[in-house]
């Protein structure tokens, strides 16, 4: 392992306690019983689409356009190299410059959460540190699967206590079945939200029944559960969820926020109908047509979509009409 690496397993740890001792906020609808959290992540996140040229390099230029129209949306912060960034499809040269051109970009008042899993824990560990010094303020790592197997309990918590431990930055659980074939465990959850260096957790999968469990067995710590889909934003407010990283976020960036900030108002009505307009639209961008969709959809509503990196196929003519139609039905086109 690399010197720099050797360090950090021995400093990182406190010096990214001394960065987060700043002034507690509000962690929004969460149960919490302790203390507020060190880092506020409450608020909504777009997962970020990657931009391609024609060619399939990433356009840097056409990130930073996206980025700036983003930028008059109130969101809490942007993720990079989630799923719907094509993560996997990337170099690790591209990820870290991704992660590079995007915070010279964003406001600092404005998190920037940075995908750094990898299958093994030691490239995981060299991955979060190039991050953090990229400019990451958060590493959100998502569960090695590839022998999904033996990912035991035991073995996940074994790798994300090692990957804590190393940080320099505090890490995002990311547990995204869908793609994956794996859940992050409860049993795991709960032992790894004691670590002091992992805030919380990005869960994609829509049990509700989970999410909950999962705020009330973590209300003690220092620990915030993230949902991962529009699809089920309110329902998880309603059980306690701090925030939502939302694919749809990067079509509907304003009516997410506006959606978040009913929910902490209690206007759960209003909250409900506009809830209702989304589940469509997110679930034509999400589990119907994926990453292709979602690029076409931000097209019709002024960003950057391009193509995307091969082997994902471009939508068939039809299948454009059909998520157009799927906006429209609810109002959006």
């Amino acid at each position: 392992m690399a010197f720099s690496t050797r360090l950090a397993s021995s400093l990182w740890p406190t010096l990214a306690a001394l960065r987060w001792a700043v002034p507690r906020q509000c962690r929004g609808l969460s149960s919490h019983q302790g203390s507020e959290p060190s880092l506020n992540l409450g608020g909504i996140f777009p997962p970020l689409a990657t931009p391609f040229s024609p060619t399939q390099e990433v356009d840097y230029a056409q990130l930073e356009g996206n980025l700036h129209r983003y930028a008059s949306i109130p969101f809490r912060g942007l993720v990079a190299l989630g799923s719907n960034g094509e993560y996997p499809y990337l170099a690790s040269r591209e990820r870290v410059e991704v992660v590079s051109c995007v915070r010279r970009a964003l406001p600092r008042d404005r998190l920037l959460l940075a995908g750094s899993g990898c299958e093994s824990t030691q490239a995981t560990i060299e991955l979060t540190v190039s991050m953090a010094e990229a400019g990451a303020d958060v590493a959100l790592v998502v569960t090695p699967c590839y022998y999904r197997g033996a990912m035991t309990t035991a073995a996940l918590v074994r790798h994300y206590t090692e990957v804590g431990d190393a940080s320099p930055i505090p890490v995002v659980l990311y547990s995204v079945p869908a793609n994956t074939g794996l859940d992050l465990p409860v049993e795991a959850v709960i032992t790894l939200a004691q670590h002091p260096n992992i805030i919380g957790i990005k869960d994609s999968g829509g049990d509700i029944t989970r999410m909950g469990l999962m705020v009330h067995k973590t209300r003690q710590e220092d620990f915030q559960v993230l949902a991962g889909s529009a699809s089920f934003l309110l329902a998880s407010y309603a059980v306690g969820a701090s925030g939502g990283v939302c694919a749809l976020a990067n079509v509907l960036g304003d009516p997410l926020c506006q959606l978040d900030h009913l929910c902490r108002k209690g206007q759960w009505q209003e909250a409900r109908d506009l809830q209702h307009r989304l589940i469509e639209p997110n679930t034509a961008v999400t589990r119907r047509f994926g990453i292709p969709g979602l690029k076409k959809a931000m097209e019709w509503f002024g960003y950057y979509g391009g193509p995307c990196r091969a082997p994902l196929a471009p939508l068939s003519p039809a299948q454009v009409e059909e998520l157009r139609s799927t906006f429209s039905a609810n109002g959006w086109l």
